[in-house]
């Protein structure tokens, strides 16, 4: 996925969408992972990861909103 600094030229409103892809992508895979049909688990870490990189983000922006 995006890197941070990628990430920071989104908009609020995409970065709150792609949190919510990542969110249904997540419990796809746990839904998977119960079922023992996920094939790579690396992509679940992974996309755990992504989401906090956007949650950040997204915190950072919102902090910044509220100082100005």
């Amino acid at each position: 996925m995006a890197t941070a600094k990628e990430l920071k030229e989104l908009s609020a409103d995409d970065l709150k969408r792609r949190a919510a892809e990542l969110r249904d992508t997540l419990f796809q895979d746990q839904l998977k992972r119960a079922t023992g049909s996920l094939d790579n688990p690396s992509e679940r870490t992974q996309h755990k990861r992504d989401l906090a990189r956007i949650l950040t983000v997204l915190g950072e922006k919102t902090r910044a909103e509220k100082k100005a």
